[in-house]
């Protein structure tokens, strides 16, 4: 027996107890093979649930075990509710045969769920459906009961052992009888055994209840509450034996009031909060950066300091959306924020979504006061926000209002640097003036992107590429920018030639490249990221040296301009553009921006370029402001 472990993971610790689960519980012996684990995410499905993969022994024969998380997301393109899908899917297509999977010698299911905030039938639904299409595809071969465990209670570990223990037993008994699950196996008959054995064990306690009453207390029987209130979606009308009840007056949902992404009571609302969000209204976010303490105390400023003026201690990092549409590898947000497709959730005003963004900005802020080492003169230029970078967490141009909200920050001349993953190539066309488009390439073609971003859009290729083409067509309009974040052993070794292709389809202002910075979750060792995949400041220099050949092989003029050493990333800069009486010129003059942008002309990035890029900030010089105080906390030299 092959056993075959799948799991869906978004934080990484279903991972984690698969793997567990294999090396623990599933040694190898003679008849038993060592597990084989597959992330739902990463495979092709119709490999593995639409025909049972070959073996090199004709022997073997595949066992199947599936772990599956909970998650309450209204999104139908993430990874678990494409499975579900494609399990349905499976079943009701003609060309397929009633039970491919038919040849297993048994599969089962485990769901991780949390009672306390998803409680009743919505506790493992997810495991629950994916048992029910699975017993329909392998001709009801579950070889074990459906195992739960409640996050909530603490026992996962137990759970899982208890049902492990009874899967194992199972597989031993296989092998002893030579294959088959026989008829004392429990749960190797139809999909709907179980609930049929249950219904009929209500019954019975139902009439035992009613016989042992007086005979002037019972009451004419009341109909029983039909089984399709209880079956998801997944079940047949030919496995019902009672007739459908139609109310023609039942709203749908999508004429229902929309929910709220992120409700004061969810466990989403608090993660986020315990990691220093302040969440607005039910969908935005705001955060103190890390830099713009730094720079309050006079200790260095963030790299948008040394390549386009922001002052680190005056910018406010804020999100209107804090859902996003990718799962990227190296995200530091800890996977805690919602993940969507389409918006289907709640609008705040754009209005209330600003106050709440200052107001929380400024009350953070504040608390920097009895800080050791603030500098009076950057605290009291800190309480006036002139910069906000719409970068914190999500996909800002998600947000149905984003063009209002940029304009109530223009008008209070805060200029505004937007960052998008590229994904939503609608939005990015609707979207007016902003000081500064960013846009994430964090690969150069379509299994890198998928490996690296794991995007939620099935079409995601083709989202991507229609957003280079956007941006190529508003070069003259739009001050726009690659943010190229570095991976080792993802998206460095051999992809300069790549990068360089998409380069010159879009025709990028600048491109920022930045090795990734390794934030320890769950997620990211879920997602095989370690210190190891952190590449080297010697290392980005040369992915920055092999990009810019690459870009002067295809006839593009594209030079190293800014440095900041410190966090390990470079800008490349257009020389055709930028680059002005033997200077880089990639500093903004934001007075000029708000006269350009709150007037009636058109205009494009050159129309606003500042000063000359300080000599401190050039390409060799590390991009440390001589003004600062350079402070190491491990004694080495400064």
């Amino acid at each position: 027996i092959q056993p075959l472990i799948f799991y869906y993971t978004l934080t990484g610790t279903t991972k984690i107890h698969a793997e567990r689960l294999a090396t623990t519980h599933f040694s190898e012996t003679l008849s038993i093979l060592s597990p084989i684990l597959h992330d739902l995410a990463a495979i092709d499905l119709d490999d593995f649930f639409t025909t049972i993969p070959s073996s090199k022994d004709p022997t073997t024969a595949f066992f199947y075990l599936l772990l599956l998380p909970s998650y309450n997301v209204l999104d139908e393109n993430n990874a678990l509710a494409v499975f579900l899908a494609h399990l349905r899917d499976t079943h009701f297509d003609f060309r397929v045969d009633t039970a491919p999977l038919a040849s297993l010698v048994g599969y089962t299911v485990f769901g991780f769920g949390d009672q306390g905030g998803w409680p009743g039938e919505e506790f493992c639904r997810q495991a629950r459906e994916a048992d029910r299409w699975m017993a329909r595809l392998s001709a009801g071969h579950r070889a074990w009961a459906l195992g739960t465990a409640d996050v909530s209670k603490g026992d996962v570990e137990q759970r899982l052992e208890e049902w492990a223990g009874g899967v194992r037993v199972v597989m031993e008994e296989i092998v002893e009888r030579g294959g088959g699950l026989g008829e004392a196996i429990e749960g190797s008959g139809d999909v709907l055994e179980s609930e049929e054995e249950e219904e009929e064990e209500e019954e019975k306690e139902e009439e035992d209840e009613i016989s042992s009453q007086p005979q002037q207390s019972i009451k004419p029987k009341k109909f029983r509450r039909m089984r399709p209130a209880q079956l998801s979606p997944t079940a047949d009308l030919e496995d019902l034996k009672f007739p459908v009840p139609v109310n023609f007056t039942t709203e749908s949902r999508s004429n229902l009031a929309p929910l709220p992404m992120v409700p004061a009571s969810s466990p989403t609302h608090a993660a986020l909060t315990k990691q220093g969000y302040t969440i607005i209204g039910t969908h935005s976010g705001v955060k103190l950066c890390r830099w713009t303490k730094s720079a309050l105390r006079g200790r260095g400023s963030c790299y948008k300091y040394s390549f386009y003026g922001i002052a680190s201690h005056r910018c406010m990092e804020a999100t209107p959306s804090l859902a996003c549409s990718n799962k990227c590898v190296f995200c530091w947000r800890h996977g805690t924020n919602p993940v969507g497709t389409t918006w289907r959730w709640s609008v705040d005003p754009p209005d209330m979504v600003f106050a709440g963004m200052k107001e929380g900005h400024y009350r953070k802020i504040k608390m920097m006061r009895g800080v050791p080492g603030v500098r009076a003169e950057r605290l009291a230029e800190g309480l006036k926000i002139r910069h906000c970078a719409l970068s914190l967490v999500g996909e800002p141009i998600f947000y149905p209002h984003i063009n209002e909200l940029v304009g109530m920050l223009h008008r209070e001349r805060i200029s505004t640097f937007l960052v998008c993953n590229a994904q939503h190539p609608d939005h990015l066309a609707a979207l007016n003036h902003v000081t500064q488009l960013y846009v994430s390439v964090d690969a150069a073609n379509p299994q890198a992107l998928r490996q690296i971003d794991r995007p939620l859009h099935r079409d995601y290729w083709e989202r991507f590429l229609r957003c280079m083409d956007i941006l190529r067509e508003r070069r003259m309009r739009q001050r726009t920018v690659f943010r190229l974040t570095l991976v080792k052993g993802f998206n460095i070794e051999d992809e300069a030639e790549g990068y360089a292709q998409l380069v010159q389809r879009a025709c990028p202002a600048f491109i920022e490249v930045k090795g990734v910075t390794y934030c320890g979750t769950a997620s990211a060792t879920g997602a095989g990221l370690s210190m190891k995949n952190v590449p080297f400041w010697t290392e980005v220099v040369a992915f920055g040296r092999a990009l810019e050949e690459a870009l002067e092989r295809r006839g593009m003029a594209y030079g190293i301009a800014a440095e900041h050493a410190h966090s390990c990333c470079l800008l490349l800069g257009d020389r055709e553009r930028f680059w002005r009486e033997g200077n880089w010129h990639t500093w903004i003059d934001y007075d000029r921006f708000f006269e350009l942008c709150l007037g009636d002309k058109e205009f494009g990035p050159e129309d606003y370029i500042g000063e000359a890029t300080p000599d401190w900030a050039g390409w060799g010089r590390g991009g440390f402001d001589p003004r600062d105080e350079r402070v190491d906390r491990k004694g080495r030299a400064k």
